[in-house]
């Protein structure tokens, strides 16, 4: 007994040393997956938008900007994946090793070194979910801004001739251009007239038989190089004065055209993506009562019409709301009692007004109808957005379950089976994600279940390789391709036979 009791302080000293040596050795696959993953979708979310910036001569400080908030999109997506190959690599190393066999040799069994990880995971999971509800939104709003703001700059080659064109400048400057030729390939002008409103009190014109244009290399500065004409300029200054100059060859210099980026003060309205959960939910309330409200608004709009028709007040249709005589039946508020009988106000309605009056229900139905389906559309839309962030967080953990036992049975396939298999499995995950975010939109099935249906269906064969990887270890004499090859032939083969 007194033996038992000295060794549990050992025993615990133990598993805490093993605690810490099996977190430290998924930190550095981690960075490292995590690094070059987020490197890689970066690099090409930044090259799909480079075009849209190019030739703005936008400044560091916009370019920095923007490169800032596009970034957490991506880690949205990278950050899930890094922990799977995390951990796919670090427990096919441990096995392939023999370590996870040696610990299994000393009492200590696989399913024991989960238990930290799953704290962990507990861990990135709830940072996860706080990246996904406030950070991520109000960066893509902050992103769609800024994409607004630099897609309003006016790029100068967009000149057109004969008509007379704004230029502004970076440094305040507005000028007036009309040419009666502007030949876009040699980038030459014809009958040009440009004038110069900058200064107050000052009125200068330009007039040039013809005319070059050219940026400089940055494309920030646009020069013209105007010839044989004349410079003509009127001042507040001197009343009735005229000052002219001709010229052979002038450069007219225009400085940051096209690149004085103006920052609008962003408006309240965000999309779906740029909502954090309490704006979705609030915004899911306010259609929810929309559309109760136009199921209100139909129905009075009906009773309105019908009450109009038969000429009753409304006295009288409250009074016959929901009245039933004997041998007669109850239709909507008004009372029906067999076959009209002559003088009664059915027999004296008037056809073509009650046609009308039908005519005004019916639009007013596929209005609210219309209404109605955008109305239903933005809550399953939004819905599906607010799961969506839940979803994602939570399958860092699901990652971890499912990779743990995964790399245990087959350790033997190297960096190759680690890279194939994370990629498989996030591929699987994203287009689950992805389609049943397309079906919940169009409201064939609850948002709820579309996004959480993912994680399911990892977490039930996720579970069963968990509560089978402490009864069979494999070696590195096996559990390689070959190992993961005959099994998946063997299902189908069973599956042929059945």
């Amino acid at each position: 007994m007194a033996r038992a009791v000295a060794r549990r302080p050992h025993h615990q000293a133990g598993m805490k040393i093993l605690t810490r040596y099996v977190i430290r050795a998924h930190i550095g696959p981690f960075l490292f997956a995590f690094t070059a993953v987020t490197g890689l979708l970066f690099l090409n979310a930044i090259a799909q938008r480079m075009e849209n910036l190019a030739g703005r001569g936008l400044g560091v400080d916009v370019i920095g900007e923007f490169m800032l908030y596009s970034f957490p999109h991506v880690v949205a997506l990278t950050f899930p994946m890094a922990v799977l190959v995390a951990v796919l690599y670090t427990f096919s190393d441990l096995t392939g090793r023999n370590e996870i066999m040696a610990m299994a040799a000393g009492g200590v069994r696989a399913t024991r070194l989960l238990w930290p990880l799953l704290v962990v995971g507990l861990g990135l999971t709830a940072f996860m979910f706080w990246f996904n509800a406030q950070v991520l939104p109000n960066s893509n709003h902050r992103l769609s801004t800024l994409l607004a703001d630099i897609g309003s700059t006016n790029p100068t080659l967009e000149l057109r001739e004969g008509v007379v064109n704004e230029v502004a400048t970076g440094d305040g400057r507005r000028f007036f251009l009309e040419a009666r030729q502007i030949d876009a390939t040699t980038n030459t002008l014809s009958d040009v007239i440009i004038t110069d409103m900058s200064r107050l009190g000052e009125n200068r014109r330009i007039v040039a038989r013809t005319g070059e244009m050219a940026f400089t290399p940055d494309r920030a500065d646009l020069y013209f190089t105007l010839h044989d004409g004349v410079a003509l300029e009127i001042t507040d200054d001197r009343p009735g004065a005229l000052q002219r100059m001709d010229f052979d060859t002038q450069i007219l210099p225009m400085r940051g055209v096209g690149t004085e980026l103006e920052r609008r003060v962003s408006s309240g309205t965000r999309g779906d993506r740029e909502m954090t959960i309490p704006q979705l939910a609030t915004f899911v309330d306010q259609q929810l009562r929309s559309l109760h409200g136009l199921a209100e608004e139909s129905r009075n709009a009906s009773i309105h019409v019908v009450r109009t028709t038969l000429g009753l007040s409304a006295a009288e249709g409250e009074t016959a709301e929901g009245e039933t005589a004997e041998g007669g039946a109850s239709e909507g508020w008004f009372r029906v009692d067999g076959p009209a009988e002559a003088g009664s106000t059915l027999s004296r309605l008037d056809p073509g007004l009650l046609d009308a009056q039908l005519d005004e229900i019916l639009s007013v139905h596929r209005i609210n109808d219309a209404r109605w389906r955008v109305h239903r559309s933005n809550v399953y839309r939004y819905r599906v957005e607010i799961h969506k962030k839940y979803a994602i967080a939570f399958a860092c953990l699901i990652f971890i379950l499912l990779g743990a036992p995964f790399a245990i049975r087959f350790p033997q396939g190297g960096v190759g089976m680690v890279i194939a298999t994370s990629v498989g499995i996030f591929f699987l995950y994203w287009m689950g994600l992805i389609g049943g975010e397309r079906i919940a939109e169009r409201g064939h099935v609850e948002p709820w279940i579309a996004m959480w249906l993912p994680n399911v269906l990892l977490a039930v064969p996720a579970l069963g390789l968990v509560f089978g990887m402490g009864n069979r270890l494999a070696s590195n004499r096996g559990g390689g391709w070959d190992n993961l090859r005959a099994r998946i032939t063997g299902i189908f083969q069973r599956g042929e036979v059945a």
